[in-house]
């Protein structure tokens, strides 16, 4: 067994895979990165994959186009972004409820147009998946180059949203504001800084990645199943707590998970005789060794989950 793991092709194809399977929490987790920054704990993020998963799916089925398929599911997201915020910030309902009943929603929402879409079918339809694109010259570098360099387009871009956001929330005055009314929003207010908007805002903001997530999943299957994120959403969750909501933090969390995840599959292939159950939960057993044994004390913004109230 160990003979055919510590081998490097399979570490190299590991490591690759693992890059490629965090894509989607990555994604997602930055999304929501903006969203709790600013007061909004959305964990409705596991319905809003889901959604953008479906869009994305049937976007690219009838236009032929992958990125027609990006668009729909980055709109998709925005839309369950937006009734987040209706619901948590003009409404000022009880987030975590507003979140478990957006994953109720999706779970059955998604499920129900599917089949009115494309009925039932023995075998269900497919759709072009992403492609390598590696970049010219550093896709040559020994063991580096095959592991970073030879992933798709959306990978690329999302790695590059990582830098994005550090500058964003860290180095801009646009930053400035979300991060001060997720920790004051009354100071933030008697500064001129409009709490809704910002807020808004950052909940779309976050519905759209988590959407554009959601796509990722579709277009690197190439189909379409129900319940397919299979709680990566929370996932993602767990990696803006273990990321202690910095970009770069969040990046190793979903890194972490995408490693486990590539790795049972991995030993699944090779034919190992392991129950497939244990092979299947192992990511998620990890995760939740990491965020009570590892992880120390972490302080989320001090507004989080709470609705702010607009004195008169």
């Amino acid at each position: 067994m160990l003979d055919e793991i510590l081998t490097a092709t399979f570490i190299t194809g590991l490591l690759a895979a693992a890059v490629r399977m965090a894509t989607p929490i990555l994604l997602t987790a930055l999304g929501e990165i903006y969203t709790e920054l600013s007061g909004i704990l959305n964990i409705g993020i596991e319905g809003t994959m889901l959604a953008g998963c479906l869009a994305g799916f049937i976007g690219t089925y009838y236009t032929g186009s992958i990125f027609c398929g990006i668009l729909w599911g980055i709109i998709t997201g925005g839309l369950m972004g937006l009734i987040m915020g209706i619901l948590s910030i003009t409404l000022q309902a009880n987030q975590v409820a507003c979140g478990i009943i957006l994953n109720l929603l999706s779970l059955g929402m998604t499920s129900f147009i599917f089949r009115v879409v494309f009925g039932v079918t023995i075998l269900p339809p497919n759709i072009k998946t992403l492609t390598p694109l590696p970049l010219p010259i550093i896709n040559k570098i020994p063991f580096v180059g095959q592991i970073l360099f030879q992933q798709n387009l959306m990978v690329y871009i999302t790695f590059l949203l990582v830098l994005l956001s550090s500058f964003l929330i860290f180095k801009t005055g646009w930053g400035l504001k979300i991060r001060a009314v997720g920790e004051y929003p009354l100071a933030a207010d008697t500064m001129g800084i409009n709490v809704y908007n910002i807020r808004y805002i950052c909940v779309i903001a976050g519905g759209m990645l988590a959407g554009m997530g959601g796509t990722f999943l579709a277009m690197d299957l190439g189909m379409f199943v129900d319940n397919m994120i299979a709680g990566r959403g929370f996932i993602a969750l767990a990696s803006v707590i273990f990321g202690r909501w910095k970009p770069h933090g969040v990046m190793a969390g979903a890194l972490i998970f995408g490693l486990a995840d590539a790795f049972q599959l991995r030993l699944q292939a090779l034919g190992y005789n392991f129950p497939h159950e244990v092979l299947l939960m192992l990511p998620y057993v990890l995760t939740i060794i990491i965020l009570t044994g590892i992880l120390g004390k972490s302080h989320a913004p001090a507004a989080l989950t709470q609705p702010y109230i607009k004195e008169k």
